[in-house]
């Protein structure tokens, strides 16, 4: 088995699930224009609903409360960011390449 560093390998992840995201979004256009009959396939029916969400709107919020520092708090949050290196090429094979059309076979 090729071993690949954990940085390869997360950008690599990363770059996958982008990927997948894209296809998704597609996907999920197409059967949102798509007439109910065609929301049906052979192991999964797609439903579309729609659904009420409540939100808070901090921006509705007087500038006395909002801008108040005793409201705020601070975390520190930690990234793990990956950079691809100059003067390298990807490794062999990567990234995968699919067809738009190409089902997933499970």
């Amino acid at each position: 088995m090729h071993m690949i560093s954990l940085a390869d390998e997360l950008a690599e992840i990363r770059a996958e699930i982008a990927r997948l995201k894209l296809r998704e979004a597609a996907l999920r256009d197409r059967i949102l224009a798509a007439p109910a009959a065609a929301r049906l396939g052979r192991w999964h029916r797609a439903e579309v609903s729609d659904h009420l969400v409540r939100r808070f709107d901090l921006s509705l919020l007087p500038a006395a409360i909002s801008e108040n520092p005793a409201f705020w708090r601070e975390t520190v949050q930690t990234r793990v960011a990956t950079i691809a290196l100059t003067g390298r090429t990807a490794r062999p094979g990567w990234p995968i390449r699919r067809g738009d059309g190409q089902a997933a076979m499970h």
